[in-house]
């Protein structure tokens, strides 16, 4: 790669010491990857076959993106020619990516890209609405009863929750008590909505604050109990939280085919940043160079 323009490494310390301030000048929309590399960089995630990248030009970074064992490609935002430039360059070093996940724009056109360089055929498998929190509206009238912290006696039930979560928006994850630990939540604070009498029938979780940002997910009621405001005042709790522990950007994504839950945050004073996107790649190696 050229010496002015994508720079590699496979140190999370080396590359946030470079690029966490790019990453922390607009946390809204760089939630993912402040919150993954934070989680890197505590030791919190396997950092094996990590590989981090900042885009420079003009001694300031421009972009960036990680990738981890998986093989999957995050990336901030690239207009299309940087998307190309780095496509070319990554199959090029011979490196095999099994998707990317972007705003929709950023990793469309590194998606067509890469089909270019490798012939590896892309194919949507997630997107994603991202929201902004404005002014917290709580909703009237309330739903009865109250929030609070999730505590030891709670885990049996926040792993069957996560799993049915997960089952409802169509997470390939495999969550129980044994598994627990490996997920993507283990690492989240929990917030129940309790009726009054003191059952559970609502829970949001958020993560750690990373650069003044504080992301919502998940959000869960069990199918028996919807429909009568508990994921509402849940959600108010837990950005009510955020905003007491000094977050400056409160965020959350939705399914953007759920009219439902996105009329919900919209009427909780959360406001649509922009859409992202996911591809996964067919197996194709990168061509020779």
């Amino acid at each position: 790669m050229r010496p002015d323009d994508w720079h590699l490494t496979d140190d999370v310390h080396e590359f946030l010491a470079l690029a966490g301030d790019f990453l922390c000048s607009r946390p809204a929309l760089h939630t993912t990857p402040l919150t993954v590399t934070e989680k890197l960089r505590t030791g919190g995630a396997d950092a094996e076959a990590a590989l981090f990248g900042r885009l420079e030009s003009g001694g300031e970074v421009r972009a960036v993106f990680y990738r981890l064992r998986s093989r999957r490609l995050t990336l901030t935002t690239l207009d299309p020619e940087q998307a190309d430039t780095l496509a070319a360059d990554l199959a090029g070093l011979g490196h095999r990516l099994s998707g990317v996940t972007s705003d929709h724009e950023t990793a469309t056109a590194f998606a067509a890209s890469w089909q270019r360089q490798t012939g590896a055929v892309p194919a949507r498998d997630w997107r994603a609405r991202l929201y902004r929190l404005g002014t917290l509206t709580p909703p009237e009238p309330a739903a009865e009863g109250r929030g609070r912290p999730a505590s030891g006696p709670d885990h049996e039930r926040l792993v069957r929750w996560c799993r049915e979560f997960c089952v409802d928006v169509g997470e390939q994850v495999s969550i129980d008590a044994g598994s627990w630990a490996g997920t993507r939540f283990a690492d989240k604070h929990f917030t129940f909505w309790e009726a009054p009498d003191g059952t559970p029938v609502s829970m949001a979780g958020s993560t750690s604050m990373v650069g003044g940002m504080i992301r919502v997910d998940p959000v869960y009621t069990p199918a028996r109990l919807r429909g009568r405001g508990y994921a509402g005042a849940v959600t108010v709790a837990v950005s009510r939280a955020a905003l007491a522990a000094g977050a400056t950007d409160v965020v959350l994504f939705t399914n953007p085919d759920n009219p439902t839950s996105n009329a919900l945050y919209q009427r909780l004073g959360y406001t649509p940043v922009t859409y992202f996107t996911g591809y996964g790649f067919s197996d194709a190696a990168p061509k020779a160079r």
